[in-house]
């Protein structure tokens, strides 16, 4: 019988693999990497469409995906982070977006499979990268009209449900919604998901992380810690956390509050640090790795990865210090 992530988690804190796009940019693809053959023709530019890369260059996605499993991962995330018709319009994708889920979802399972084969002990896992798209339901784009919105929570519904769908028929064994900086974006996720689970009669395992945008402690939307987590606890998921914006140190207070106010498993993947004036991350693998013991001594993660400028060996060091850790132990929540 293979091991179920549920008992998974049980046993060991799981490792989250690391950002995509940072070692993608190590491969520094033309525009005409990113068409590859079918796309030679295209009329509109598609370099930074990494999603596609998924269809054009597989090799690199697969060899991705084993580099995080090789330095320890337990998890890794589908290539599909834009992978919706709404983030897809800026390329004029969106009638392939079944096809890119579907496809990154297959990658990813392939790797995951290979090395649960070699060590069976270890099961591998295939989470599906639901992103925020580059909309907000809650907020308006235009200044002068407060009461404007560029997106509904229906056209979110809509488009995260067939982007859930190609990600489960793909062979995800959990979804991930993350990044979240507008918490009704993520409810509408979470509902297309709960619509595809009830038409199919199955379930699927459910990672949900938003993203504290600054030192006010707040997601972008507005909300406080414990507000987010509320937001999201009518659904039974499989953890709750954080990524992305800020490095692990400074997110640790808010996961600390997390921790102490959920019964959920608590999953992190913070960015390695601060984007310099570059835009590049300078935090190195050993300074993650003590920042991220800290969250080990105080109890409080149940999955641990990483996010923008996180690398293999950001991944390593971090598995390395976490298998003599047992899993945060839940809080009774009254």
């Amino acid at each position: 019988m293979a091991i179920t992530i549920q008992e998974a988690i049980k046993k060991n804190i799981l490792i989250l693999d690391g950002a995509m796009g940072t070692m993608l940019q190590r491969y520094n693809f033309s525009e005409e990497d990113f068409r590859g053959e079918r796309f030679k023709d295209f009329p509109h530019p598609l370099k930074g469409n990494n999603d596609l890369l998924s269809l054009t260059q597989p090799q690199a996605i697969r060899d991705v995906h084993a580099a995080y499993f090789e330095a320890g991962a337990d998890i890794v995330e589908t290539n599909t982070f834009s992978g919706t018709t709404i983030g897809m319009a800026d390329y004029h994708m969106e009638d392939l977006v079944y096809e890119l889920n579907y496809e990154s979802a297959k990658l990813a399972r392939e790797v995951a499979d290979e090395f649960t084969a070699k060590n069976p002990e270890k099961p591998r896992f295939v989470a599906g990268s639901i992103g925020p798209t580059n909309r907000t339901a809650s907020m308006s784009p235009d200044v002068n009209d407060p009461g404007y919105r560029a997106v509904t929570f229906d056209d979110l519904r809509i488009a995260y449900k067939q982007q859930a769908e190609a990600l489960m028929d793909g062979g995800c064994d959990l979804l991930l919604v993350e990044t979240i900086f507008d918490t009704l974006n993520a409810k509408a996720a979470l509902f297309a998901i709960e619509e595809v689970k009830e038409e199919r009669n199955l379930d699927i395992p459910i990672m949900v992380s938003g993203t504290i945008t600054d030192a006010s402690g707040r997601t972008l939307s507005g909300q406080t810690v414990e507000a987010f987590l509320i937001s999201v606890s009518h659904i039974p998921l499989l953890s709750v956390g954080f990524n992305c914006a800020l490095g692990a140190d400074l997110l640790k207070p808010y996961l600390k509050t997390l921790a102490h106010n959920t019964s959920f498993n608590v999953s992190a993947h913070p960015n390695a640090g601060l984007p310099n004036a570059f835009g590049q991350y300078d935090e190195t693998p050993e300074q993650t790795q003590a920042f991220i013991k800290e969250y080990l001594e105080d109890n409080l993660i149940n999955i641990i990865g990483g996010c923008c400028g996180t690398t293999p060996d950001h991944i390593r060091l971090m598995a390395e210090v976490a298998k003599d850790y047992k899993p945060r132990v839940a809080p009774v929540i009254e």
